[in-house]
């Protein structure tokens, strides 16, 4: 991706005007791994490759990652973030999002004729087409998620019906599928591994035959960065999570820290960091969401030296080296 430090938060371009006083020794320990995972990377290459392809605008149906500031650097770029496909004009260019869309917006955009590129994130692709394969099996599903969210809205999206969705261990009391001999359960890729665990265990409860995944439909990065905070919460006194407001697997990662009785906090950007935050507080920990690009989590990390951090150390952690192919039409001339 080509955003370059400063780029993304005008508010970082500028000296601060009152230099904060150090507070005291502190070192910053970085979780690992942290950032961006392949399926965000792949999601903005397409947006980025479409507009140097085809030129702007790009249009874009939701948020192409939850990220503010990847979202503003695209909509500078060219790219046009719609809801409904009513706001695309006929011959455009059209990408999904890394979330997926319900079949219902595939048929509309097939039908309307546009250039269609889908940034669908493999691993929720998979949960889609193991909806598709069961469904024709005869199997209704539970869906573990957040209403609203727009994968739980893709993947419920699959089907015209007999798919229920549980956000807690108290939906499940309510559930009353139309049978239960052949019922399975997916899972949003972005959830709290531990909250989807104790979910599935009340389905499996209540319904001992229920199917579930062949492998966990959470995704190995949601997985990677939970667990690297597990590691990295009782080491520090403090952890900041980098990552927006809309982002699950951000706050799933503020939610884990917390979890584990660490002070925790999540920002968007370092203009959010508050100095008593970190008063006599000795040792930072410092993740990021995997739609948060790495240069915002440099600014963090440039906006705690100034509050007195001397030393940056990074945990030993997973090395991710996945890498998803883009689709068929975007390679450059």
């Amino acid at each position: 991706m080509n955003i370059t430090p400063h780029t993304l938060n005008p508010a970082l371009k500028e000296p601060l005007q009152h230099p904060l006083k150090p507070i005291g020794p502190q070192e910053i320990i970085l979780a690992e791994p942290r950032g961006f995972c392949a399926g965000v990377d792949r999601a903005i290459e397409i947006v980025e490759r479409a507009l140097e392809k085809f030129g702007s605008p790009i249009y874009v149906r939701h948020e192409i990652v939850h990220n503010t500031h990847v979202v503003a650097d695209l909509k500078a770029r060219g790219a046009v973030f719609i809801e409904s496909l009513d706001e695309v004009p006929p011959g455009a260019t059209l990408v999904f999002s890394a979330h997926g869309v319900p079949k219902s917006v595939e048929y509309e955009a097939a039908k309307r004729g546009f250039r269609v590129f889908d940034a669908t994130c493999p691993l929720v692709t998979k949960v889609h087409v193991e909806v598709a394969k069961l469904h024709r099996e005869g199997y209704e599903f539970i869906m573990i998620g957040h209403k609203g969210h727009p994968e739980v809205e893709g993947t419920m999206g699959q089907l015209d019906s007999g798919i229920h969705l549980v956000e807690d261990v108290s939906d499940v009391d309510r559930l009353n599928p139309s049978q239960t001999e052949k019922l399975a359960v997916v899972t949003q890729t972005t959830l709290s591994v531990d909250d989807a665990k104790e979910i599935s265990s009340a389905i499996e409860a209540k319904f001992p035959q229920v199917r579930r995944p062949k492998q966990q439909d959470i995704c190995y990065a949601t997985q990677n960065r939970q667990d690297a905070v597990k590691i990295l919460s009782p080491q520090v006194d403090v952890v900041i999570v980098v990552g927006s407001p809309t982002s699950s697997n951000s706050n799933r990662l503020r939610d884990v820290a917390s979890n584990l009785g660490a002070v925790s906090y999540m920002v968007d950007d370092a203009s959010e960091l508050k100095e008593e935050w970190f008063v006599g507080k000795n040792k930072i920990g410092l993740t990021a969401g995997a739609s948060a690009p790495d240069v915002l989590v440099q600014e963090v990390i440039a906006r705690l030296r100034e509050l007195g951090a001397l030393s940056v150390r990074k945990l030993d952690g997973i090395q991710e080296t996945l890498k998803f192919p883009l689709p068929k039409g975007l390679k450059l001339d």
